[in-house]
């Protein structure tokens, strides 16, 4: 999800809260025994024992017959791990094809991959990787000099699951921190180092989570973090999270709490900036993935007060610049599709900003560089970017290649030279450079990627959702297929939080679109394409417009010769996992594999797992109402499998993932084999020492859309690729 559901306010990010539901504890003994289940290629899964909890909402008993799966650091629970991932293997090591596609797909990532410059003191840092590396290099030089490495994260695991999650530098780009994460995990360790020397200068910060790094001169910085739990995440000791700062050549115990300590800024997610010439504080705090309240400090007086800016979470609201005592400010209050105000940094409050850049009838996605601002809007998920200097004066439109995505245009105020990259789903990224003062693009760097785009084509189209409202969608393929319904093809979605799915080239997907498949992605209600109002439409008792959008693209693309349910998969990771199951669980018939990745899928329970408290703004809890109880019941994943006939399923998680915990996807995949009645696989492929996802190596990530891609096309009946690929 984005960061699971990424915000633009610094932060996302969750806690864990026990509900009080009662219960029945059950501790019999792990069966290792197993069952055979009629299904293609005599799959015979693991006995998966039920137990007699049961939870009360409202006067309702609803079972839960598989809580026991829910403590991942059990011998039963890892036994049972291990026994799945023994079946799925075993069936997945039985697909004719599966070597071509590891092939075919090691050949493609195999290419150099160079990041946009950026300037930190007198060196020029640039990320790299030489093309099948685990983890991307940062590189910097001086001038003219040649490169040298200055940070490279596979020397720090053998196994490439350790990334760099983070790297800030202080403001003379003497100093750096960076966050590194162990095998995927949300829990970070934050390292000081000495940029010219590279040696480590100070102890390690340690169990830091969701927290940006923000630089206080030489002295130290401020970072957020929750009371880590003992053992297991269902253990976790607290519900907020706090900002602290630490003093550099001090004990991390010493460091002192900025914002969280005390009764009213108690907040589940905390996160600070410092303004780039270092006068600011700006913290903001949340108490779900949408709204926040936002407060500044003035570095620059000792003792300053903490002046509220907003002190409300309806809205959201957060720092983008400032000029001396000018502060400038994107909000969505009063603006649905967002906006920039100003205002001056003595009172701060709502009553005196002015507008700055208006709302318009598109999504604004502000940022800055090199003395302007950058405007840029979402024109039906597509990227035009419009350029002002510091009176709001606009100077012009930066020219695009086309339809597609930008990346924000930013930088340091001092930068004359300013870089982004545009891609879409069939065009590799393309780095541009940006004169600030001649407002021209020219192209810095062209993707090496060894694929042909000019033979595919990216389409939008507009069909009608079940209750006419109207969804826009890309369909990407190659040029001159034929329509009839015969075309393999994967239909992706998310549908939350208000996330942004705008175009973006894949490597894998570019695998996917030479075996002549077709890739559909619809932006869906819920997320942030037509700003908050979308978004809302999507949440709580709204959510289920979601599947009906989602539906509907299904029928769109039957309708229209693409693909029918024969050749169709639906795919989603995390919110879009939800998405996938209760589809699957909804309309079974629509489609011929279901690939739910580590998704949200108990919907009665989710909010007492680690993060998952963080999540009702868009979901809502089962105790918050009786309507809401019943509402989620009717569509939670794990409570609605029936006894009926099932598509090919494979879901995915990942057994360290703290952030949507894997149990969400153990108790699906076990309803699903107790109670699916057709001949097609309900299988769970559970990746070891893996996350949610974030800095997965890219060994694991091509094995996992390996296993993806070989799954749907032998389940669609294919027996060989179905575009032959020997370059």
């Amino acid at each position: 999800m984005k960061y699971f559901h990424c915000q633009q306010i610094l932060i996302t990010f969750l806690v864990f809260t026990l509900l009080g539901c009662t219960h029945n504890n059950e501790n019999t003994a792990a069966s290792s025994s197993f069952v055979t289940f009629e299904a293609d290629m005599s799959i015979s899964y693991p006995v998966t024992r039920q137990g007699t909890v049961k939870d009360r909402y409202f006067n309702t008993d609803v079972a839960d017959p598989y809580r026991w799966l829910e403590d991942d650091m059990s011998a039963e629970t890892k036994a049972w791990v291990t026994a799945q991932n023994t079946v799925t293997f075993d069936y997945l090591e039985e697909i004719p094809f599966r070597s071509d596609i590891q092939r075919r797909l090691e050949t493609l990532w195999n290419y150099e991959k160079l990041g946009a410059p950026f300037k930190e003191g007198s060196y020029t840092y640039f990320y790299k990787n030489t093309g099948l590396q685990n983890q991307y290099v940062l590189y910097r030089q001086a001038g003219d000099t040649e490169p040298e490495v200055f940070l490279d994260p596979n020397t720090l695991s053998q196994d490439g699951t350790t990334s760099l999650a983070m790297l800030r530098f202080s403001k003379d780009g003497s100093l750096a921190a960076y966050a590194i994460s162990e095998a995927g995990s949300d829990w970070r360790k934050i390292i000081i180092i000495d940029t010219e020397s590279r040696e480590v200068i100070d102890q390690p910060i340690v169990d830091v989570k969701f927290s940006d790094i923000a630089w206080k001169g030489q002295e130290g910085f401020f970072y957020s973090s929750y009371e880590k739990p003992d053992g297991s995440e269902l253990s976790a000791k607290t519900d907020h999270h706090r900002l602290y700062f630490h003093r550099l050549g001090t004990a991390q115990t010493e460091d002192k709490v900025i914002f969280g300590n005390i009764e009213d800024q108690k907040r589940r997610y905390v996160g600070a900036s410092v303004t780039e010439d270092g006068r600011y504080l700006v913290i903001s705090g949340a108490t779900s993935t949408s709204g926040n309240d936002l407060y500044l400090k003035d570095l620059s007086l000792e003792n300053s007060p903490l002046i509220t800016i907003l002190d409300n979470t309806d809205s959201e609201a957060y720092l983008l610049d400032s000029r001396d005592t000018t502060l400038f400010i994107a909000t969505n209050k009063d603006a649905p599709n967002q906006r920039i105000v100003s205002v001056d940094a003595k009172d701060p409050r709502p009553e005196n900003w002015t507008d700055f850049i208006p709302e318009t009838e598109h999504v604004l996605v502000p940022s800055t560089g090199g003395g302007y601002f950058f405007a840029e809007y979402m024109v039906d998920a597509l990227s035009k970017i419009y350029q002002y200097d510091y009176n709001g004066q606009m100077i012009g439109e930066v020219s695009l290649p086309g339809p597609g995505s930008a990346s924000s245009i930013s930088g340091k105020h001092s930068a004359e030279k300013l870089y982004y990259s545009f891609t879409n789903y069939h065009m590799p990224a393309t780095i541009f450079e940006f004169d600030v003062n001649d407002h021209t693009s020219v192209v810095y760097r062209a993707s090496a990627a060894k694929f042909e785009s000019d033979n595919y084509v990216s389409k939008q189209v507009f069909y009608a959702s079940k209750d006419g409202t109207q969804i826009p969608m890309m369909i990407t393929h190659k040029k001159g297929i034929t329509l009839n319904g015969k075309n393999p093809t994967m239909l992706y979605g998310y549908g939350g939080f208000n996330v942004s799915l705008t175009p973006s080239f894949s490597i894998a997907n570019a695998f996917w679109l030479e075996q002549g498949g077709v890739y559909a992605v619809p932006n869906l209600r819920g997320g942030g394409e037509y700003g908050k109002v979308w978004h809302d439409a999507g949440t709580q008792l709204n959510k289920q417009n979601v599947f009906d959008d989602f539906i509907a693209a299904a029928e769109f693309l039957a309708a229209e010769g693409y693909a029918s349910s024969d050749y169709l998969a639906i795919s989603g990771r995390s919110n879009g996992g939800l998405l996938v199951a209760a589809v699957l669980t909804q309309r079974p018939d629509l489609m011929q594999v279901a690939l739910p990745g580590v998704g949200v899928l108990d919907m009665l329970r989710y909010h007492t797992f680690t993060a998952g408290a963080g999540w009702a703004y868009d979901y809502g809890t089962a105790e918050q109402s009786s309507a809401m109880f019943e509402y989620l019941k009717a569509y939670s994943p794990v409570h609605n499998v029936r006894e009926k006939n099932y598509p090919a399923v494979l879901v995915t998680t990942g057994d360290h993932d703290d952030r949507v915990v894997p149990a969400h996807s153990f108790k699906f995949t076990a309803h699903l084999q107790d109670k699916n009645i057709s001949q097609k696989p309900m299988l769970i492929r559970i990746e070891t020492d893996a996350g949610h996802g974030v800095g997965t190596p890219v060994k694991k990530t091509i094995a996992q859309y390996v296993d993806s891609f070989g799954f749907v096309l032998f389940n669609m009946g294919f027996t060989t690729l179905p575009q032959k690929t020997d370059r």
